[in-house]
């Protein structure tokens, strides 16, 4: 086992439904757009990785508040502000780590093994999720790969190609922990292995792929049953 792979929103906390759904909601109400996405829009929202292409997608489907020509530039606003009201509920408390994940994070870095992040999600917004809930000294030997780090998100595997060449790592010999389809499509299209630990959005999607499936790392998962999964695929 050469790596240990997280994604950031589902996996290391819960935070799709409390947190960006409700940043992206005062976000609307903030630049004076007559939206709001309910729990059950957000989940279908879901299905696209990264939150300019959500919000694209949404007004795609119902109406744009602007003229063609300022789109992109209404996308761009919306999303910065959306970022730092997610930041203002990262710090104000409330979206925990799930279980297991200090844990594991803990085992490997014990173990020497190279632990990092990837992610679809703001890379402001994911690194205040690693050094805010994983804490500073963790943070320091975990590598974020964020944002628009690539031009293709999720199930597409090109963040996950780009962490293996930039790990300098054989991508069958990495654990992957992912909570959607989008993400173990992903990472399995990179050649990893990967662990699906079901978040509140997630439980009625296809997970046939992966590796293992749990409700949370407490659930039987340890470096040791990584470092088997990799040898299962060796």
């Amino acid at each position: 086992m050469q790596a240990l792979i997280f994604d950031c929103d589902g996996v290391l906390v819960d935070t799709e439904r409390d947190g960006h759904r409700v940043a992206f909601n005062r976000a609307f109400a903030d630049l004076g757009i007559d939206v709001e996405w309910s729990i059950e829009r957000y989940g279908e929202l879901l299905k696209i990785a990264g939150g300019k292409e959500r919000m694209t997608r949404h007004f795609d489907e119902t109406r744009w508040p602007v003229e063609d020509g300022a789109r992109g530039d209404l996308i761009k606003k919306l999303h910065e502000r959306k970022t730092a009201i997610f930041m203002e509920l990262l710090e104000g408390g409330g979206m925990d780590l799930r279980p297991g994940v200090a844990r594991l994070v803990d085992e490997a870095i014990a173990a020497g093994i190279p632990v990092a992040v990837c992610s679809t999600s703001a890379d402001r917004a994911v690194n205040a999720v690693v050094g805010g809930k994983l804490g500073a000294q963790r943070a320091k030997k975990i590598k974020v790969f964020a944002g628009d780090i690539v031009k293709r998100k999720k199930p597409d595997p090109e963040i996950y190609n780009l962490a293996a060449n930039v790990l300098a790592v054989e991508p069958g010999n990495c654990v992957v922990v992912e909570d959607s389809q989008n993400g173990l499509e992903a990472a399995k299209a990179a050649a990893m292995n990967c662990i699906v630990t079901i978040s509140s959005y997630t439980g009625g999607e296809d997970f046939r792929l992966a590796d293992r499936v749990v409700a949370d790392l407490d659930a039987g998962i340890d470096l040791a049953a990584c470092r088997a999964i990799v040898r299962g695929h060796a």
